[in-house]
């Protein structure tokens, strides 16, 4: 980890004015190492007023940067996405440090967010505006997009790079400047990339970055030169967030949890179905709101399902992810999260669900300080019960054995959630009826993480996003700019002459 970022206490730094600088907060909260359980660093939680100067240091760099040609800003981007290449791995061995992700899912996430970079890249050609000549007799009309001014993201743990990269190359290329809070449990990722982000060539207070808990978040969404604010992580906060900043004049879009449903029916591929169900519910260690955590097998197919993801689950290498190993599954966050994932587990088999296999008997020698659950599954679930309607965000797959494709539509259009819907089927006309009815926003037809790529918006329904928005793509660029419309209309001189020079 770069010194900079740290002072002499190992506490971790805050972003303002082109520099790294000791934050003056009294109050800290740890980072760990999630394979040991090793306390790595601390984080400060940043005060009220500490927000407030570096938000006032972002807005006195707005003039000059949203003045700056946005082909300008582009080409930073580029650089930028030259030095991402070129550290992608350093990137990802941080990540798998403090997140727990294995390296490989540490990579592609970091490459996911670099494709959001390579989009940035490409926004001058949507940031045209619009024109038409003689809209009325003599009046022309055009559109132009304008910058907002301060802009914030708020960030997850689950994916600390490539979620901030979902805002703040968009954000800047339009115009904005940036302030990034980034989950205060795996800070040194998002710290990491701002870095490289500055040394692309930003000029100074047009990205930065500060540290916190509800203190900090508060100050973000109630200050009064904070335009418009990005968040992802919870549905509780989410709504927070959305109903607090837009309370106090903000734009918000504000991306919330999930309970993604995956149905398969009895004409699917079973062999390219159970891993594709098996990466879905627990790649990350099953941390991602768009996991598969609930299956639905439709029909006769439930037994041979139940039996193969069972077997498939059981086959995963659980381990630590800070040092070579076979691990194909990491730890989770900390060790709150994995008692409130066993809580879970608890209540699955208090409610009547069959345990078919139990991610609490996992051992990992080697690292016995470590945040580990293995996968688990639960089958015999009924909708009703906690482990169907509620976003566990851990390796807990629950499969509720349905009877017809009508009855999965059901399930997933009754649910609170509105992130992901899969179904798995080689029949067009139940795919087409999947595609059109089910209640998510993003579907995916043999596809098991329906997670769009940085062209198209994350486009979560219900309770899983708030705001009108969304993150990514052409959504993001409406987000982050406003737009302005002009008409004009030029008069012929009293004498008749088109003007003063006689043309």
């Amino acid at each position: 980890m770069p010194t900079a970022m740290l002072d002499e206490t190992n506490t971790c730094r805050i972003f303002s004015g082109g520099k790294w600088l000791d934050s003056q907060a009294t109050r800290f909260g740890e980072v760990t190492n999630s394979s040991t359980g090793e306390v790595i660093a601390r984080v400060p939680f940043c005060t009220a007023g500490e927000v407030d100067r570096v938000v006032q240091t972002s807005h006195e760099a707005f003039a000059e940067w949203s003045e700056t040609p946005a082909v300008q800003r582009a080409r930073i981007m580029f650089n930028y996405l030259e030095n991402l290449k070129a550290a992608e791995d350093d990137m990802a061995r941080i990540m798998s440090r403090e997140h727990g992700k294995t390296f490989a899912e540490s990579k592609a996430s970091v490459q996911r967010g670099m494709e959001m970079v390579e989009f940035a890249c490409g926004l001058p050609s949507l940031l045209m505006g619009d024109s038409i000549e003689n809209l009325a007799h003599g009046v022309d009309c055009e559109t132009h997009r304008h910058p907002l001014g301060v802009c914030v993201g708020i960030t997850p743990f689950n994916f600390p790079a490539m979620v901030p990269m979902w805002m703040f190359p968009i954000a800047l290329v339009c115009g904005n400047t940036f302030v990034l809070k980034p989950s205060e449990k795996v800070p040194f990722s998002a710290m990491r990339e701002i870095e490289l982000l500055h040394d692309a060539g930003l000029p100074e207070g047009v990205i930065s970055v500060v540290h916190g808990d509800k203190e900090c978040v508060d100050a973000l969404l109630t200050h009064p030169l904070v335009q418009a604010v990005s968040f992802v992580g919870s549905t509780p906060v989410a709504k927070y967030i959305y109903e607090t900043g837009t309370a106090h004049g903000k734009r918000v879009q504000a991306a919330g949890g999930a309970k993604n449903h995956i149905l398969v029916m009895p004409d699917a591929i079973l062999d390219q179905s159970v891993n594709a169900v098996v990466g879905s519910a627990f790649g990350c260690a099953g941390e991602r709101c768009m996991a598969g955590p609930l299956v639905l097998p439709v029909g006769d197919v439930a037994d041979e399902v139940v039996e193969r993801v069972t077997q498939a689950a059981a086959k995963l290498k659980t381990g630590p992810t800070d040092r070579e190993s076979n691990a194909t599954m990491g730890p989770l966050i900390t060790q709150e999260h994995k008692d409130l994932v066993i809580g879970y587990i608890e209540k699955g088999q208090a409610e009547g669900a069959k345990l078919t296999l139990d991610g609490r008997k996992v051992s990992v020698p080697e690292a016995p300080g470590g945040y580990y659950l293995g996968p688990t599954v639960f089958d015999r679930v009924t909708p009703e019960m906690a482990i169907a309607r509620e976003e566990i965000f851990g390796p807990v797959l629950s499969v509720v054995r349905i009877k017809s494709l009508e009855e999965g539509i059901r399930m997933t259009q009754e649910s609170e959630y509105g992130n992901g819907a899969v179904i798995y089927t080689q029949n067009g006309r139940a795919a087409r009826e999947f595609q059109r009815r089910a209640g998510a926003g993003m579907i995916g037809i043999n596809v098991g993480v329906p997670a769009p790529m940085a062209w198209f918006s994350f486009t979560g329904w219900c309770r899983s996003f708030f705001g009108d928005l969304h993150i990514q793509a052409k959504e993001g660029m409406m987000f982050y700019t406003q737009q302005k419309m002009t008409m004009s209309r030029w008069f012929k001189g009293t004498d008749g002459a088109l003007g003063t020079w006689g043309f």
